[in-house]
């Protein structure tokens, strides 16, 4: 069977009942010092008992916030998840975890792949994550090893403590760094650039969208499902040729929009010359041979499909051999 995150079921108290319960034996053990006259040793050996258990008592607090929740441990044994919002007591053995349920983002830096064709790219993308198993995400990767090792020269033990909710959680966002830079790499190896790389029907990085985003998010939770941590959200933020061959696909492209404009062009110049044509037929302002309308349809698309300005030549003869 699988484990996974339960509810904490132990010993629990309000906090407020427990701290008045606390203060009170405090004040009891520090008069029953004063009344060594008349209980003797007794009063003493109360007094020592009953700070010893102040102090004990007093370990067993927890407040916790919205989206927060603590794994509690009982001497290596996991005794479920406390998520209760408020100030609380427990039983003081008990090693309290903290962790944040809150959701995070991570930029992930450009990095280079290859795509479906081969063609280097750089590529990046930026994620919303959140904790959604605490028991896989405390014991199912070696998170509390790393974030150990990152309180390593903290002086003082508030400092420790103060630190290692956020190592804690650092070392979950470098599990999920890694984790998507596997998944970005696997998902753009799956499709080209852009059309011109291949099949102009096929989807593509640069086209793909909201498609490219939502398998990029299901392949991120899938190799996130073991350590407990689920994506919000996963969409690409950078996409470019890779340095190397930019200058290339640039001018590619440029030679691209090029022949789609002269498509364009000569397009425009048969329709005019035709439109031309038949205006002077139908209005019988010249009556032009099969010679002469070859030779006014070239003059005509030189004109109009020429980059620079035409030099006209002027015919002031007849038109007649």
């Amino acid at each position: 069977m699988e484990a996974k995150e339960t509810s904490f079921n132990g010993l629990k108290m309000n906090g407020f009942s427990m701290l008045f319960i606390s203060i009170l034996l405090l004040i009891l053990s520090v008069v029953s010092f004063f009344m060594f006259d008349l209980f003797g040793e007794i009063s003493i050996a109360f007094g020592i008992a009953g700070i010893v258990l102040f102090i004990f008592l007093i370990c067993g607090f927890i407040s916790l916030e919205p989206n927060e929740a603590r794994a509690m441990v009982f001497f290596g044994k996991y005794q479920g998840t406390f998520k209760e919002t408020g100030f609380f007591w427990v039983n003081p053995f008990l090693n309290k975890k903290k962790l944040s349920l809150r959701a995070r983002n991570l930029d992930v830096e450009p990095i280079k792949v290859n795509d479906k064709i081969g063609n280097p790219v750089l590529i990046g993308l930026v994620l919303v994550w959140k904790l959604k198993d605490t028991y896989k995400a405390m014991f199912e990767i070696d998170s509390q090893t790393m974030a150990m090792s990152n309180d390593t020269g903290k002086n003082g033990t508030q400092a420790n403590a103060a630190n290692s909710v956020a190592n804690r959680m650092n070392a979950f966002e470098n599990f999920v760094k890694i984790q998507s830079d596997a998944a970005l790499r696997q998902v753009a190896g799956q499709y080209a650039y852009d059309g011109n790389d291949g099949d102009a029907e096929d989807l593509t990085l640069r086209s793909g969208g909201d498609e490219i985003n939502d398998q990029l998010e299901q392949k991120l939770n899938e190799r996130l499902a073991m350590a407990g941590m689920e994506v919000v959200e996963a969409r690409l933020n950078y996409l470019a040729y890779a340095p190397e061959i930019a200058a290339v696909m640039l001018r590619r492209q440029q030679a691209s929009a090029i022949i789609a404009a002269r498509e364009k062009i000569v397009e425009g110049a048969v329709s005019m010359v035709k439109m031309a044509l038949n205006k002077l037929s139908e209005e019988q302002v010249v009556e032009l041979d099969e010679e002469k309308k070859a030779a006014m349809v070239s003059n005509l698309l030189v004109v109009l499909c020429a980059d620079e300005a035409a030099q006209p030549v002027i015919n002031t003869g007849t038109l007649n051999h």
